[in-house]
Formats: C-alpha cells, sequence, structure tokens
C-alpha cells in the first residue's frame, strides 16, 4: 500500500477521534505485513490518565485481531503534523522497531521515519 493512501486512512479515521477536552482530533492507520489495515483514533476520557491515542487503539485493534506483524503507521491530525507522544512509541517499540511512521500536515507534506529514529533507546524485555 502506497503511503499516501495509508495517511488518506488516518486522516479519514480521525473524525471519529472522542476529543470533548482538548478538540484536538487524532487518526491513525496501520498497515500490517499481510496487507491488512487497522485504524484507531485518540479517546479522552475524564480521567486523563485513561485517554488511549490513536496509535495505540489501531494498536490494540490489530493485536486482538491476531496481528503481530507490522510494516508501518501514519498519523494524522486536526492541527498540522503529530507525531507519537513517547508511550506510544515504547509501546510500538514492543512490536516493531523498524516500524515506518508517517505523518504529515497533509498528504502533500508527508514525512517518513523509522520508530528506531524516533525512539533510539527503546528496549523489549526478553520474552520466555
Amino acid at each position: 500500500m502506497e503511503y499516501k493512501e495509508l495517511y488518506r486512512l488516518a486522516d479519514k479515521a480521525k473524525k471519529n477521534a472522542y476529543v470533548p477536552f482538548s478538540h484536538f482530533q487524532v487518526g491513525a492507520a496501520l498497515l500490517t505485513a499481510d496487507g491488512q489495515v487497522f485504524t484507531g483514533v485518540n479517546i479522552e476520557n475524564s480521567s486523563f490518565g485513561a485517554t488511549i491515542c490513536a496509535e495505540r487503539t489501531a494498536f490494540v485493534k490489530a493485536i486482538s485481531e491476531g496481528q503481530l506483524r507490522f510494516t508501518a503507521i501514519a498519523v494524522a491530525s486536526s492541527g498540522g503534523e503529530a507525531l507519537p507522544c513517547g508511550i506510544c512509541r515504547q509501546f510500538m517499540y514492543e512490536f516493531c522497531p523498524n516500524l515506518d511512521v508517517i505523518t504529515g500536515e497533509d498528504e502533500n507534506s508527508l514525512r517518513m521515519r523509522t520508530l528506531e529514529q524516533l525512539l533510539p533507546e527503546g528496549f523489549r524485555l526478553e520474552k520466555e
């Protein structure tokens, strides 16, 4: 899948964000190794710690459907380019340190970075 199309899916998804406090809509579109796409949005909560970002929403949806291999994620927001937060970076690193992360103000100004570039000191515990 072309990264512009992945970004378009993230941009479309952001309309479903639940953001009564910040009014900052974020959408994410996660591409699996077998070509499926899972979207997610940010969902705010009155208990701010219970808020979840769009990137983690997409990952949780994909993982809950049995997916564990990913190639790229696109992130679109209502406020220009938005990069994944620190918690999302570490969360994604658990599953795919070399993930391509696509961001931009719109589909004509996309930037691609690897997750390792965004989180150079990420870590993963040894699995038993």
